[in-house]
């Protein structure tokens, strides 16, 4: 799957939305989460953020990589489930992070440099961060899936991350 850098165009009117079927809707609704307005990405990420269809999964996982806090306190409010093991929330997005660790990997390091570029102010520590805990919750399902430990890629508590240059 290929998930677009980012989306320029206008929404499409609500009567056009609604004459897609509900497939075409949540695909519609992936894609605009990949609009270059962060108020239409949280809206568009509303209406699918609880889904676990396979296409719906690097969505959100590409969502939680990005600087928009309000939309990490989304995922995370929704997903709160996630850690409970056996649910299909924690099975399918386990089967994605085991299947494309790189993916998963530039998404902790993302997580963590707009932490410590736009947010260190906000919560000092890293472990107090949205972001950190939705990304706990993504490895927990990941090491549940995979059997071992999944790869932490945060700070460890105690250290100091670089600066942004």
């Amino acid at each position: 799957m290929s998930i677009p850098g980012r989306l320029y165009h206008d929404e499409p009117p609500a009567d056009v939305v609604a004459s897609l079927s509900p497939r075409q809707r949540q695909l519609l609704h992936c894609l605009y989460s990949r609009h270059c307005d962060g108020r239409v990405r949280q809206r568009h990420l509303a209406k699918f953020v609880g889904s676990v269809d396979p296409w719906v999964l690097p969505h959100v996982v590409q969502l939680a990589g990005e600087y928009v806090v309000e939309i990490l306190i989304a995922i995370i409010d929704e997903l709160r489930d996630l850690a409970a093991p056996g649910n299909p929330g924690h099975l399918a997005y386990g089967q994605l992070i085991v299947e494309n660790p790189l993916f998963f990997a530039r998404t902790q390091r993302r997580v963590v440099s707009y932490w410590n570029c736009y947010y260190r102010s906000a919560w000092a520590s890293f472990r107090d961060y949205p972001g950190c805990a939705l990304l706990d919750l993504l490895r927990s399902a990941a090491s549940d899936r995979a059997g071992r430990p999944w790869p932490n890629l945060a700070p460890a508590v105690g250290t100091r991350a670089d600066g942004c240059r």
